[in-house]
């Protein structure tokens, strides 16, 4: 009875620690974290962030980005929409909690953006207009897909979903292609455009 009573004690245990490390880490992504948000919300009020397709801490790079209800409305920036600033101000789309980053890459003539693990080089550049372009391709826009959202598999309203890719850049697709950023000071979420980190 004793011997089952430590292994109850030792499983507590190893579930707290669970937790305390897991409420570290988002808790500490309010503070080192930034979402990028499509500035028009489109059909969602609470706006659209690009994302890691999967959930949170159980997110698969290997099926790359989406954009995704921004998870901020809970409180906090979640792991799989956080961006580190700093990469950021080198022009670098870094998930520091999967060690990977946006890059894109061409397959059967078309460009799909993939995550994978980061290089020193710049990729995108951030417009003048809000946009977020590739630096060798500057006719090429970070885009939203104009589909009609796709329904998630959580959120009270449920969170919706769209493709993001890069397409060209106009006019006409001005609400998909403009951004800014988001972050928490001190409780409260601050908005900045993507032009600011230029």
């Amino acid at each position: 009875m004793i011997h089952l009573y430590k292994k109850f004690l030792l499983l507590l245990g190893v579930i707290f620690y669970l937790c305390f490390t897991a409420s570290n880490v988002w808790s500490k992504s309010g503070v080192d974290l930034v979402e990028i948000k499509l500035l028009n919300d489109l059909d969602d009020k609470r706006g659209f962030c690009i994302d890691i397709k999967g959930y949170k801490f159980r997110a698969k790079i290997k099926r790359g980005i989406q954009a995704h209800t921004c998870y901020s409305y809970q409180g906090e920036i979640a792991v799989d929409q956080g961006l580190d600033t700093k990469k950021l101000k080198q022009k670098q789309l870094f998930f520091p909690n999967f060690n990977v980053c946006v890059h894109p890459t061409l397959y059967k003539n078309h460009l799909i953006l993939n995550l994978m693990k980061c290089t020193k080089t710049e990729i995108f550049i951030f417009g003048e207009d809000n946009t977020i372009r590739l630096k060798n391709n500057t006719n090429l826009c970070l885009t939203v897909g104009k589909e009609p959202s796709r329904k998630g598999g959580g959120g009270s309203p449920i969170h919706l979903m769209r493709n993001v890719s890069m397409q060209k850049c106009n006019i006409q697709s001005f609400i998909y292609q403009t951004w800014g950023i988001r972050h928490f000071i001190k409780g409260k979420i601050v908005e900045k455009k993507i032009f600011s980190f230029r």
